[in-house]
């Protein structure tokens, strides 16, 4: 008689499910599941910490829209995982952490690495559970992948007790899921909310349309842009941690604080909006929130709320793109409104660093013009203060930053797997010196895997961000302990196989990215910085 073990179901229900790729670090209890993928198309990405497991899943996600899966080991190992759940929560990420899990028969005798891994996992996910039997394997794995892509996307965890993966039953009794079973339910806006929005927008003289980190993908921008140019109104993607002072967005903070109705397409209203709050917003701006949480509908103070409804974005921006000739334009707003968004002080074209250092504008000036050159690059930013500038100035094809979370370390992550999904495009990740440190054993990864990208480092050889809260809150003589090494990041690659360069004056950036591209090895050029705070945009006057 034909026998399928547990782990058997899992690797066939996760390749019926349309995985091809899975991002893991090995251990004893999921050690049946890596045998079992083997008689499976998925692949395995072999890293070196649990956290870049899930960072790598999580841009999967973003990038793909598909639900980026990460296997690792119970105890330690599901716990270094679980910590990069927050940056892909967030991010509204579609992201599935697997971890082994002690066995069901010995949970409360003193199991190997027994942990209430669920109850870990649970606050930094939309859902969290422990199989509990092996007929259950391939259902609880369809309803984790419908969970992390329905309505708001999030990451799901599920824990495997390893007895479960290495019970053997009768082949002919497992049903594996296919993708029907975990087919999406997309939640389409009522005629009446798309009407009331519509109405809400023709009342106002300043609207302002914001749309979540889940539309600030590829094809959500596109649906943005669509949108905006049927509305005439503007429209903007907020996935910053930094809010109405992200740089991307120019002099946001103005137009807001000019809005006297803000539309939420899946974006809460959070600490990035100043919880709507004067004076970022004014007292009398009323809001309109569409999202598939209703705790998010809520959030809105009832005597400002014009409109609320459950539904997702998505298909929302579409039905207002649908329907948006029936609208006055609001010219003037919309031009006053996209000069602020687009806005760079003028200073900035003549900014220079000190001798043996670049200042951050230069920087990003050769990576810019690097991207023009390579139109299907990804551009990555990461850091507290050095991935600012690069997002305020550079453009690419496409982008990922760290996201609302604000947590830095995941660009080494993030680039691999931007590199495996888009190969022979280039990748450049700008990130700081205190965030190469999180993953750079992830460029032995690369070198395994001949995964090539370039990690630019703007090296000031500090924690900037905390060293400019010293600053500003405690003054010059109280700033300590957020010191760093000059490190030669750059001979660290190059002693784990890959390519390196050192940058100190900026006419040489150039030729290092050029050759750091050329090598086709994972690369990090080391820039040395001039340590200043990142940008804040306003207009003068």
């Amino acid at each position: 008689m034909q026998t399928l073990r547990g782990a058997d179901i899992v690797a066939r229900t996760l390749e019926a499910l349309g995985v091809t790729r899975i991002f893991t670090l090995s251990g004893n209890h999921i050690m049946p599941v890596f045998d079992a993928l083997l008689e499976t198309g998925i692949s395995l990405v072999h890293v070196r910490h649990e956290a870049a497991c899930v960072h790598m899943a999580d841009a999967w996600g973003r990038l793909t829209g598909e639900v980026g899966v990460a296997l690792v080991t119970g105890g330690q190992g599901h716990t270094n995982g679980a910590a990069a759940l927050t940056t892909a929560l967030a991010a509204d990420s579609p992201v599935l952490l697997l971890s082994g899990h002690a066995g069901l028969s010995e949970l409360g005798r003193g199991a190997f690495q027994e942990l209430a891994q669920a109850d870990i996992a649970r606050p930094m996910t939309k859902a969290a559970w422990t199989a509990g039997s092996v007929a259950s394997l391939g259902p609880d794995l369809a309803r984790a992948f419908r969970i992390a892509r329905e309505g708001r996307p999030g990451p799901v965890h599920l824990s495997l007790p390893v007895d479960l993966l290495e019970t053997a039953v009768p082949a002919a009794a497992v049903r594996i899921p296919d993708r029907a079973v975990a087919a999406l339910r997309v939640a389409e806006p009522a005629p009446d909310l798309v009407a009331d929005l519509l109405a809400a927008l023709a009342g106002a003289e300043r609207p302002l349309i914001a749309c979540g980190p889940a539309l600030c993908d590829g094809s959500g921008r596109a649906a943005m842009a669509a949108l905006e140019e049927s509305l005439g109104l503007p429209v903007v993607g907020m996935e910053s941690p930094r809010g109405i002072n992200d740089p991307a967005l120019g002099a946001f903070a103005e137009v807001l604080a000019r809005a006297d109705l803000l539309v939420l397409l899946g974006k809460p209203l959070d600490f990035t909006l100043r919880f709507g709050a004067a004076p970022a917003l004014a007292p009398d701006c009323r809001f309109a929130i569409v999202d598939p949480d209703p705790a998010l509908l809520a959030r809105a103070p009832a005597d400002r709320l014009a409109v609320s409804g459950l539904a997702d974005p998505r298909p929302v921006v579409a039905a207002l793109t649908a329907r948006a000739t029936a609208l006055p334009r609001r010219e003037a707003w919309h031009r006053d409104a996209r000069a602020a968004l687009a806005y760079r002080p003028p200073a900035w074209a003549d900014l220079r660093g000190i001798e043996g250092r670049l200042h951050p504008v230069e920087l990003c000036r050769a990576v810019a013009a690097f991207l023009e050159d390579h139109p299907d690059g990804t551009l990555i930013c990461d850091g507290g203060e050095i991935g600012q500038w690069p997002q305020a100035l550079v453009r690419a094809g496409r982008r990922l930053i760290n996201g609302v979370s604000g947590t830095i370390g995941a660009s080494i992550p993030f680039a691999l797997a931007a590199a495996l999904e888009r190969p022979g495009a280039p990748v450049v990740a700008v990130l700081g010196d205190g965030t190469f440190g999180f993953h750079m054993a992830e460029f032995d990864t690369a070198v395994r895997y001949r995964i090539p990208f370039i990690a630019v480092v703007g090296n000031d050889a500090r924690w900037n961000a905390e060293h400019q809260i010293q600053l500003r809150s405690y003054g010059p003589e109280r700033t300590r302990h957020c010191d760093l090494l000059p490190t030669r990041y750059d001979t660290v690659v190059q002693a784990l196989g890959g390519f390196g360069a050192l940058v100190t004056e900026a006419a040489a950036f150039p030729a290092a990215l050029e050759a750091a591209q050329a090598s086709g090895l994972p690369a990090c050029v080391n820039v040395m910085i001039e340590s200043v705070p990142a940008p804040v945009i306003r207009r003068p006057g």
